[in-house]
């Protein structure tokens, strides 16, 4: 069974991180991604690793990891990689794949135009 994980930054500031996993529930709900879990690299809780485990403990042997992150930034180029590592040793039995960051993404371009949309024409 796949399993998935959605991979965001984190917050100190704890309503930003509810608002990552509102997103990530649902995303789950809607793409039928069970089992699915949030997990935060800094600020927030679970970790990566604690995703992967509760993942995998729900009976998935291959994690798809989804970044919540809009470029392949340090974070990703750098972090995710070295945690990907660690996971595998920590959680046997599970593989894990990364998927592309959001940027590229045509529904980006989408949402930036409706954005612009609604505040030109709030102040009309």
């Amino acid at each position: 069974m796949t399993g998935y994980v959605i991979f965001a930054h984190g917050s100190s500031v704890e309503s930003a991180n509810d608002a990552v996993r509102q997103v990530v529930a649902q995303a789950a709900e809607t793409g039928r991604l069970e089992p699915c879990e949030a997990a935060f690299l800094e600020g927030g809780r679970p970790g990566l690793s604690d995703a992967v485990a509760a993942v995998a403990a729900r009976g998935a042997s291959e994690v798809v990891v989804i970044p919540y992150f809009l470029t392949l930034g340090l974070h990703l180029q750098r972090d995710l990689p070295e945690l990907v590592r660690a996971v595998e040793r920590d959680v046997p039995g599970v593989s894990i794949r990364v998927t592309p960051p959001l940027d590229g993404h045509p529904a980006l371009s989408a949402i930036l135009v409706e954005r612009a949309h609604e505040a030109a024409h709030s102040q009309q």
